[in-house]
């Protein structure tokens, strides 16, 4: 009895701190919107019947969200079983089978609506990559699922589902990061919970397995849950991948097995991988430079001892300071700021005018089952451009909590998708604090406001010259758009690759800021640029692109290319 009063206790305090914080929030929000910002949010569905711990945007303008399996039901009812035997409403054993209910569904922006896809192996923590064909390859997860290797290739007939390889992984992928690499569509994947290593998919010989990685042994953290967990990966344009767990970072010759250097720790305390869970991402890369500076930033996190006092109870507060480190060069220095308020579990996106979104995530605690309190509910935007102490901006608030397992992620028409959030190992809608979340949202930055339409490139296509299929590196192309008036001295052409975004790391996220050679003006609006493509998968690797518009600060729709090689 003393356990049930315990737990009511607990639970309406939670609700208190969320009303009051609801009530600051109302008040800030006001404020903000005096201010002139015209961001806003979008209630796109009521159930998606299927937590988003993992998305995917495919270039058939598809979101592939799944879940784990080992949830039991979800709310996504199929008729029958995949092995197609039919599952009974009257049944009291079909009712609680999940073998009778979707674990992944694909979204379709333009028609709202859904359709069930097929898993045969738990994903529950798992990663993933885009392949140059825009195959989604995703692998490891949990159980008999820690091995699997699973692929999506998006289709418009409506039938495409998921297809599981014969081969396996060499180890247990659970918590794992992926990478795709610049050389024949290799995938690097490393890490996951003890495993302390690396490996490649495909592999090149038939007696290759992983491949030891001292670095994250050094990183694990037994106390705090691991907290070198989905370690960040971002690629650097000298083909050399920059690996970042707990607070320390190297740069990792993957052909070679070799560490080439050993980066500055980051200055604080606490720590920012899972189940800490800050969020990272690459600055924008310029052609100005040839694509040559790279630029990571690290935010959020939680504090030190945060795992071990969230299972007492207690919810420590989480990290507010962010890094800046280029990774390029000779001169390795984290140049730290601070968010308006902590926070960890949030998502950062690279939005097309080269800002940076952070949004989802809490304040106090740290990922895992019921281990944070007090949602973050209002995203940040943040200029890379302007001076420190000016970069961030607070915006508008949801009212709807986004903390452990939810997710989100850029769609072309510059909407930012939002879903997911369960910090319970079952679906649980009643007498919690959070309860499992399957509203699906879309925020919408100020500027897709109508006020700015008259400055927004519009009709966006790309012409291809000598591949039908893509666009080859450092070869020219051209693009054509409607731009009404005279454009502005600031133009800029981005591309951007979509991220497998799960557990705050969208991976493989990068946005690129191409040449311009030259733009001619061909009477009535229509307006011609002739790009230069990127010099080298090593800038940007084979496979499918956003490619956007911005004028003035404000973008077009984006259309996806594809780079290949030539």
């Amino acid at each position: 009895m003393g356990d049930k009063n315990h737990l009511l206790y607990v639970v309406t305090i939670h609700a208190i701190l969320a009303l009051l914080h609801f009530i600051v929030s109302d008040a800030v929000e006001t404020l903000a919107r005096a201010g002139g910002r015209q961001e806003r949010w979008q209630l796109l569905r009521n159930n998606t019947g299927v937590v988003a711990m993992h998305m995917a945007l495919t270039h058939e303008n598809t979101v592939i969200i799944f879940d784990q399996t080992e949830a039991g039901p979800s709310q996504y009812r199929l008729h029958q079983r995949y092995n197609g035997r039919r599952c009974s409403t009257r049944s009291r054993a079909d009712l609680k089978d999940g073998a009778c209910y979707a674990h992944s569904v694909e979204y379709y922006i333009h028609g709202n609506n859904l359709r069930p896809l097929r898993f045969v192996s738990d994903p529950w923590c798992s990663s993933g990559s885009f392949l140059s064909n825009g195959t989604l390859l995703q692998v490891g997860g949990h159980g008999r699922g820690s091995q699997r290797i699973r692929y999506f290739r998006p289709c418009r007939d409506h039938l495409c589902n998921w297809q599981q390889s014969k081969r396996s992984l060499s180890g247990n992928r659970w918590y794992a990061s992926n990478l795709l690499l610049p050389q024949h569509d290799r995938v690097i994947v490393v890490g996951g919970r003890n495993a302390y290593s690396y490996e490649f998919i495909p592999k090149l010989h038939t007696k290759d397995r992983s491949f030891n990685l001292p670095f994250l042994h050094d990183t694990h953290d037994e106390d705090g849950g691991g907290n070198n967990l989905y370690p960040f990966l971002h690629l650097s344009s000298d083909g050399n991948l920059f690996i970042f767990a707990n607070r320390d970072s190297i740069l990792f010759n993957y052909q070679r097995n070799r560490v080439v250097k050993t980066f500055p720790r980051i200055p604080g305390g606490g720590s920012r991988n899972y189940p800490s869970s800050g969020s990272s991402v690459i600055l924008p890369l310029d052609h100005q430079d040839r694509f040559q500076k790279v630029e990571v930033m690290v935010c959020g996190g939680a504090a030190s001892g945060a795992y071990e006092a969230a299972a007492r109870g207690r919810f420590l507060p989480a990290l507010s300071s962010c890094g800046r480190m280029v990774i390029t060069g000779n001169n390795h220095i984290w140049k730290m700021e601070n968010m308006p308020r902590p926070r960890t579990m949030h998502d950062m996106l690279i939005l097309p005018t080269g800002h940076i979104l952070i949004i989802n995530g809490a304040r106090r605690g740290c990922a895992g089952w019921q281990n944070a309190a007090t949602p973050s509910l209002r995203p940040y935007l943040y200029n890379p451009k302007k001076s420190r102490g000016q970069r961030f901006t607070v915006l508008k608030a949801t009212r709807i909590a986004r903390m452990y397992h939810s997710s989100a992620l850029l769609l072309p028409d510059g909407r930012v998708l939002v879903a997911g959030g369960n910090p319970y190992n079952t679906y649980t809608f009643s007498n919690v604090a959070y309860p499992t979340e399957l509203r699906l949202q879309a925020f919408v930055p100020d500027y897709m406001d109508r006020q700015f339409n008259d400055l927004r490139p519009g009709n966006v296509t790309v012409e291809y010259e000598g591949h039908s299929s893509g666009v080859a590196y450092g070869t020219a192309f051209t693009i054509h758009f409607w731009l009404g008036r005279r454009p502005s001295k600031d133009v800029e052409y981005s591309v951007y690759a979509p991220p497998f975004t799960t557990h705050s790391i969208s991976m493989n996220q990068r946005l690129l800021k191409l040449r311009c050679r030259h733009t001619t003006r061909d009477g009535g609006g229509l307006m011609s640029a002739v790009l230069e493509a990127p010099p080298s998968p090593n800038v940007a690797p084979p496979g499918y692109y956003l490619l956007t518009v911005v004028n003035n600060g404000i973008p077009s729709l984006s259309q996806w290319i594809r780079f290949i090689p030539a």
